[in-house]
């Protein structure tokens, strides 16, 4: 059973379609992170696996693994006292019902209040099994980063009618099951927008259009803290990375040029 805070916060949660208000998601995987996205109204906080790339150094998401998923959810956790926390599963943690439940139980346990995995009809036992040990199930179809290597990289989906015609069945399936939300990823604009209007739950777009319930962006992308790689469809809204490279240059040219810095009073404010 869920505790009163969550149940309130799911229900809440719930009524964000009907009403017509936007979904704003948005990944952490540490604290100070955590607690600032909190702080500015986001309804989900995701520990997504994408850190294993902006946070971990990965190539992509595949070699993240549930203790980095545990470790990290429970930081996030510790920042967070409004939002919903979801944690993904990562590859290879959900190969069957069972070591699916097992898997988002240790997601649970560390913090978090819904977990997400990546699959739609072929993943239905896994999703009724979560769903049925009353775990809040968030879903994830189109473009699946878990899959990125057998497919030989990103790649947008629903370009073709056959294509169209099967998002639109695992979105169906995977909201009958019970999904409290599901990500659409890398979709074609048109094809999300039906796929929103099929589903009862909310659609969250991930470059699939402006017509989902509402978007994620890994929070990296969206403040410029990543600069390495950013996806076509996500515009940074600021430049972190250049402040900390800024700052650290700063504090270098400080030390070597005086030899000493200049020292301010300790803040005892955390």
């Amino acid at each position: 059973m869920h505790s009163p805070e969550t149940a309130s916060k799911l229900a809440l949660f719930r009524a964000l379609k009907p009403s017509g208000r936007k979904v704003v998601m948005l990944t952490a995987a540490d604290y100070p992170c955590a607690r600032l996205l909190d702080e500015a109204d986001i309804d989900i906080i995701l520990v997504g696996d994408s850190m294993g790339m902006v946070t971990l150094g990965f190539a992509d998401t595949v070699d993240v693994t549930l203790a980095d998923m545990v470790h990290h959810t429970r930081a996030v956790r510790r920042g967070v006292t409004r939002a919903l926390v979801g944690a993904d599963l990562p590859f290879h943690t959900y190969e069957t019902p069972q070591q699916a439940v097992e898997s988002a139980r240790a997601l649970m346990e560390a913090g978090a209040d819904a977990v997400k995995l990546e699959g739609g009809i072929s993943m239905l036992p896994q999703i009724r099994a979560i769903i049925a040990a009353d775990i809040p199930f968030i879903g994830h179809i189109g473009m699946l980063p878990q899959s990125v290597r057998e497919e030989g990289g990103y790649k947008k989906k629903g370009r073709t009618s056959d294509q169209a015609a099967k998002l639109l069945d695992d979105a169906s399936a995977v909201d009958a099951a019970g999904a409290m939300a599901i990500v659409f990823e890398g979709i074609v604009a048109a094809v999300a927008a039906e796929m929103t209007r099929a589903i009862r739950c909310p659609s969250i777009g991930i470059g699939s259009g402006p017509d989902c319930d509402g978007q994620i962006l890994v929070t990296a992308d969206l403040t410029g803290a990543f600069p390495w790689f950013r996806p076509p469809f996500a515009r940074a809204r600021g430049d972190v990375a250049g402040e900390i490279s800024r700052a650290a240059r700063a504090f270098a040219e400080e030390v070597r040029g005086n030899g000493e810095v200049a020292l301010v009073e300790p803040s005892h404010s955390r």
